[in-house]
């Protein structure tokens, strides 16, 4: 007689992220999911621990920590990451992971291993895709630390399923949103959420002039036409991890899980001209569109995205934050 499996004890670095507060919220809060013990690894910043969730403090750079918070894991979901910062990249993004691979590898518990990985492996907008982006395109990171980090990170995955048959998957995810990200991603502000920073492209003056109108960004490729970029949401991506969880058909997979259309800067600036009178600026950058083919995910996974742009812009535009959840004001640099 086969023995029963141990119930699922999953470890999430990068827990008061974007994706593991997600997650943590999504897990924690469904009777779907009542099968699972949570654990968080937190480091710069902490939550709350409670009856399903543990939490560990320290560094993942260190195998003593991520030793200890390994014990008794069945299933490592792998968010933590760094921006473009050198001086962490290689401790976080490389060591890190390494020290989470090594560790899964000689585990007796062990099952699976989920890294999210990002677009910026394949150069994101930065470089002609005259094609759809599948799974099988090369690695091609654009300038600066992030970008070579998840080349990294994708390669390390890779080759410890080649060395020593372990199980996992990465789940490739452009840029994620949520809540009124995509709003602030087209301001002219200081306040910008990601980029590009649209006031360095069109100087001080002109961009105080638009945010007091409130004008739209429409941003262009280098020969003048509308550039189309990949998001996903992230309630999408969860779904996504929670499918790959256990799923056979995940293991030793990478699949891109995003909106199944980019947005259309075009598109966007035409909708909220005419849903909210407002003026829209056409800018041309060094940008170029992609399109993320998400095929492979629905195919294998039966994974469907909720979210179109036109979801995307209606929640981001109508979202209003309580006073205990201050905005955060990001840009890679």
């Amino acid at each position: 007689m086969t023995p029963p499996k141990a119930p699922k004890r999953i470890l999430v670095t990068g827990a008061t992220g974007k994706v593991g507060r997600h997650f943590l919220d999504r897990a924690l809060a469904s009777d779907a999911t009542g099968e699972f013990s949570l654990r968080a690894l937190c480091h710069n910043r902490s939550i709350e621990p409670s009856e399903r969730l543990e939490v560990f403090s320290g560094s993942i750079s260190d195998r003593n920590v991520v030793r200890r918070a390994l014990q008794d894991v069945t299933h490592v979901l792998h968010f933590a990451t760094c921006k473009e910062t050198p001086d962490d990249v290689i401790d976080v993004a490389i060591k890190g992971l390494f020290w989470v691979l090594e560790e899964c590898r000689v585990s007796p518990s062990f099952q699976r291993i989920i890294l999210i990985g990002g677009d910026a492996a394949l150069g994101h907008f930065f470089y002609p895709h005259p094609i759809p982006v599948t799974e099988q395109q090369v690695h091609s990171a654009y300038p600066g630390c992030y970008a070579l980090s998840k080349v990294l990170e994708e390669v390390m995955l890779e080759q410890y399923f080649i060395q020593y048959g372990l199980s996992g998957c990465c789940l490739r995810a452009p840029w994620i949103m949520e809540k009124d990200d995509f709003k602030y991603s087209l301001c002219f502000g200081e306040d910008v959420f990601g980029s590009p920073r649209w006031r360095d492209l069109v100087g001080q003056q002109l961009a105080d002039e638009y945010v007091r109108t409130g004008a739209v960004p429409v941003m262009l490729n280098p020969n003048g036409e509308p550039v189309r970029r990949n998001f996903v949401h992230v309630s999408d991506l969860v779904d996504a991890i929670l499918l790959a969880l256990d799923h056979p058909k995940a293991d030793q997979q990478i699949f891109n899980i995003c909106m199944d259309e980019p947005v259309d800067y075009r598109k966007v600036g035409s909708y909220l001209a005419e849903k909210y009178n407002l003026p829209t600026v056409d800018i041309r950058t060094p940008y170029w569109s992609t399109w993320l083919d998400n095929t492979k995910a629905k195919f294998l996974l039966g994974w469907r995205p909720r979210y179109d742009w036109q979801r995307l812009l209606a929640e981001a535009w109508s979202f209003q934050r309580d006073a205990g959840d201050p905005r955060t004001v990001w840009y890679p640099g």
